[in-house]
């Protein structure tokens, strides 16, 4: 969609845009000067929970992890705001709270927005955020050797499908809720901290999709292993059941001809890979010689990490997928 724009920008003509339109990553690199540089994204959905204020906080929580993946700290947000003319105005409320309340424990500050009328309800923010140049993150740093690290457990997409279903246990939603609401500050500083090259959010095309664009921008081949991937509770029950949204079955069509997976892993398993998360974690590849700083960083904050797999030298398929 974006490339009739990059045929109006020369990026040469831009010395100061550092991450834009030449190579898709997670938000844009603007340089201000030798020490700051600006990081800005945007993004908004429609509805995946039924309570209001929940769907506003995932929607901040989701907009604000683009910074953050790219080692940015969230400075100002602006709100999208699309909903029904004859919502009741304590729905409304309660989401514009959702959002504020999350911005407000970023550290960053919503400062003003657009709303319009529309019969489906969209939320969401635009962000920018400030960085050193030295600190910015980007996928395509990961070197051969670099630890794979995951912040958050995956299964949002199949959980939130079994509830639209009304299949979901309550107690399931209210894990996923949970973490979708979870900020990735901690992984950001922690990754910071350990001198992490690359980084990418785990959202809409799954861990496979995302993890796939970090192999292509890095040139280097990801293996990970089923086993140390960590699953929300009812993800392999609703997997089984092959509750997943349509993003996880096109993410499967789009990203799975260059994966490459070991026939014992299961048909359900190899979607909960390929399930599309809402504001999901980030995935940090880190040098192996810093991966206890990493971990460290993270146990300290009382943040939770999983290591998932290891990047290696390019071979014929983008990610290789084991037991």
């Amino acid at each position: 969609m974006l490339r009739p724009i990059q045929a109006v920008f020369n990026s040469g003509d831009y010395p100061d845009l550092l991450v834009g339109l030449g190579s898709p990553d997670d938000a844009a690199v603007y340089r201000l000067d030798d020490s700051r540089v600006l990081i800005m994204t945007t993004d908004f959905f429609t509805p995946i929970v039924d309570d209001p204020y929940q769907y506003g906080a995932i929607a901040a929580a989701n907009a604000l992890s683009d910074v953050y993946a790219m080692g940015g700290k969230p400075l100002v947000a602006l709100n999208i705001v699309a909903l029904p003319s004859n919502l009741p105005p304590d729905m409304i409320s309660q989401i514009m709270l959702g959002m504020a309340e999350k911005v407000r424990e970023s550290g960053a500050v919503i400062a003003g927005g657009h709303t319009i009328k529309d019969d489906e309800p969209k939320v969401g923010l635009a962000v920018v955020g400030l960085a050193h140049p030295d600190q910015v993150l980007t996928k395509g740093g990961a070197h051969p050797g670099d630890i794979l690290f995951l912040s958050k457990p995956l299964g949002t997409g199949c959980i939130t499908t079994a509830a639209k279903n009304d299949k979901a246990g309550p107690t399931h939603v209210a894990d996923a809720v949970r973490w979708m609401m979870r900020l990735n500050h901690h992984a950001a500083e922690a990754a910071a901290a350990a001198g992490a090259t690359a980084a990418t959010d785990i959202t809409g095309f799954g861990f496979l999709g995302h993890a796939t664009e970090m192999a292509l921008s890095s040139n280097v081949t990801l293996h990970v292993e089923y086993s140390r991937f960590p699953l929300l509770p009812g993800a392999e029950d609703y997997a089984k059941e092959w509750l997943f949204p349509g993003g996880s079955v096109a993410n499967a069509e789009t990203y799975g001809k260059a994966i490459r997976f070991e026939d014992t892993i299961t048909q359900e398993a190899r979607m909960l890979l390929f399930d599309a998360q809402t504001s999901g974690g980030l995935l940090i590849a880190v040098p192996a010689d810093r991966q206890d700083i990493f971990v460290s960083e993270m146990d300290s904050r009382g943040a939770s990490c999983w290591q998932v797999g290891v990047a290696g030298e390019r071979e014929d398929c983008n990610i290789i997928v084991t037991p």
